[in-house]
């Protein structure tokens, strides 16, 4: 009876562990990006909450180039927001919510990391004790003079603070004409629950233009508060649109600046199908323009790189992300901006043939080859892992069987036959995802060469003129 009952637990033991093992296997590493649901071996930088179900989307705070849906120039609201995140949370062990009112500490924390305040003085306020998670931002923004404090010498930083608040804070900002007794209004609708006292503060926040940048403008009409995303993207728009300038204290830096258009061709073909990240590109000006007070004629030289790509696929046009760095002529050179506000570019119909044809043979031996080697390569892998498991497994389950500890034994073996099936199944998916990733290349080389303008909306080609306003 002992021992049937020492074979029932051990039975119980091994399907508990294969249930386990199977839950918790979740092979991410396919020889071709769409199949299966998964984008492993398509370059994505971007937040995980564009890639869904084994599809790329674009983000909806990207900036694409018109006519060029697919090709992406910027995005430097949510990567922000999502920074001060990270570091919200990792001080105040993950009570970040950014669809709440914004609070006094938040606000404090936001505009020094966002405006990058680095001077701070000690507090004298009696409710911010050393250990408060973002005492240094609060001590910044009150030596900028951004901020006080009650005159019962507390910060109260965790109090809500209204928006006519939050408008009268970034009023001090900047520098806007605007009207000072007006009652505020944005896109012809009175905001509300703003006092007289906070009219001409407002009205300047509204005059910048800022506010159409902010998530769901009627609630910044209609709420008494603004959440902490909404002020995010609030600071995010003024480093944008504003040239920002703490040489003399944060007290009005944000002054507006001129926009520089700059008109590019470029050298090389840029494509989500080919391009890889960290790829550089050149392109040369066809206007002269004039960039940080120097001047650079026609054919200027323009330098980019490639900082995001997603690969096309099935029923997934891909995207390509670009940023322009610098401009030079002859010893003259100057950096672009961060600052991009739009891009457009001037469509060419298609790549001649001859490019096509010429092209050809490399990218599909590439293609080709890269997901052969990828199914070879990651295949290799998984069996000789299996085999090591496998080993390692069986000697256990001997060693602990021989020394009277058969509970454990089985439940090695028991592993050891896991480790065999596992590989088994994804061994097979390789296998398919392989050959699909094989096929799918050859077949979209073969659509390009013949009907390439099925991938100009992920790409940007040598004749095609680029506009793009700084």
């Amino acid at each position: 009876m002992k021992i049937s009952r020492e074979l029932l637990v051990a039975m119980g033991v091994i399907a508990m562990s294969s249930g386990a093992a199977m839950a918790a296997d979740s092979v991410q590493a396919y020889a071709h990006p769409t199949l299966f649901g998964t984008q492993k071996e398509t370059v994505v930088t971007a937040e995980n909450d564009v890639v869904v179900g084994g599809k790329v989307y674009k983000p909806c705070h990207v900036k694409s180039i018109d006519k060029k849906q697919n090709v992406i120039v910027g995005r430097k609201a949510k990567e922000m927001l999502c920074d001060m995140q990270t570091k919200m949370d990792q001080r105040r062990g993950g009570l970040y919510d950014p669809k709440m009112p914004v609070l006094r500490s938040e606000l404090a924390f936001l505009i020094s990391e966002g405006l990058g305040l680095s001077k701070g003085d000690s507090s004298k306020y009696t409710d911010l004790d050393a250990n408060y998670w973002a005492k240094t931002e609060i001590e910044r923004v009150l030596t900028a003079d951004v901020m006080i404090g009650y005159p019962d010498s507390t910060f109260k930083p965790d109090r809500a603070i209204t928006k006519a608040e939050v408008f009268c804070t970034f009023a001090k900002l900047m520098n806007i004409n605007a009207s000072k007794t007006a009652v505020p209004a944005l896109n012809g609708t009175t905001i509300k629950h703003i006092p007289t006292w906070a009219y001409a503060a407002t009205n300047e926040v509204v005059a910048s233009g800022l506010l159409n940048s902010v998530p769901n403008t009627d609630k910044v009409i209609n709420d008494e508060y603004l959440s902490k995303e909404q002020v995010a993207y609030f600071i995010s728009a003024m480093k944008r649109n504003f040239q920002i300038d703490l040489s003399n204290g944060a007290i009005g830096c944000a002054t507006k600046y001129e926009p520089v258009a700059v008109k590019i061709k470029l050298s090389e073909r840029l494509s989500a199908r080919t391009s890889t990240v960290g790829d550089t590109f050149t392109a040369k000006t066809t206007e002269d323009l004039t960039l940080a007070g120097k001047s650079f004629p026609a054919g200027s030289t323009v330098k980019g790189k490639v900082i995001n790509v997603a690969r096309p696929g099935v029923k997934n046009p891909g995207y390509l992300e670009v940023q322009f760095d610098t401009i030079k002529n002859g010893d003259t050179c100057a950096e672009f901006p961060k600052k991009l506000s739009c891009a457009q570019v001037n469509v060419m119909k298609n790549p001649n043939i001859l490019a096509r044809l010429l092209a050809a043979p490399f990218s599909m031996a590439g293609r080709v080859g890269g997901v052969a080697g990828r199914t070879v390569g990651a295949s290799a892998v998984m069996v000789s892992d299996t085999v090591e498991e496998f080993g390692g497994n069986m000697s256990d389950a001997f060693a602990d069987t021989f020394s009277l500890h058969p509970l454990k034994g089985a439940k090695d073996l028991g592993s050891s036959v896991i480790s065999i099936g596992k590989c088994a199944y994804n061994l097979s998916k390789y296998v398919v995802s392989g050959t699909f990733g094989v096929l799918y290349e050859f077949v979209d080389e073969c659509k390009y060469l013949i009907v390439p303008n099925t991938t100009n909306d992920s790409s940007l080609n040598p004749d095609e003129e680029l506009t793009i306003i700084f």
